[in-house]
């Protein structure tokens, strides 16, 4: 939904993982991505900031980031959307408040 997200005004779209750039890049190209530019977060520094970091030990990953979407406008969080649940080891993975639909409802005003 990248070309109708832009299209609502969003100069950039990015996305964020608890990763080196080695996986960040085969992700890309794996999965052919060309417009979204991809933000390794090794370290998970930026994850912690952000007070998204998790364990999901329970999968065999060790930390990893809450699902999150947030819409940023000259540096500062506009609109943050952020899965419920938010809990180490969580049994479950939910993805529906951070859809590019949501996402996207929100900056049409809807």
């Amino acid at each position: 939904m990248y070309d109708q997200i832009t299209e609502a005004g969003v100069d950039e779209v990015y996305c964020v993982s608890c990763n080196d750039t080695f996986v960040m890049n085969a992700w890309a190209e794996d999965l052919r991505i060309k417009n979204v530019k991809l933000i390794p977060d090794g370290s998970c520094e930026f994850t912690a900031g952000m007070d998204m970091l998790v364990a999901k030990d329970n999968l065999g990953f060790g930390k990893r980031s809450w699902r999150y979407a947030m819409v940023v406008d000259d540096g500062m969080v506009e609109r943050m959307f952020s899965e419920p649940g938010f809990e180490d080891d969580c049994a479950t993975d939910p993805y529906g408040e951070t859809t590019p639909e949501k996402v996207l409802s929100y900056l049409k005003g809807e």
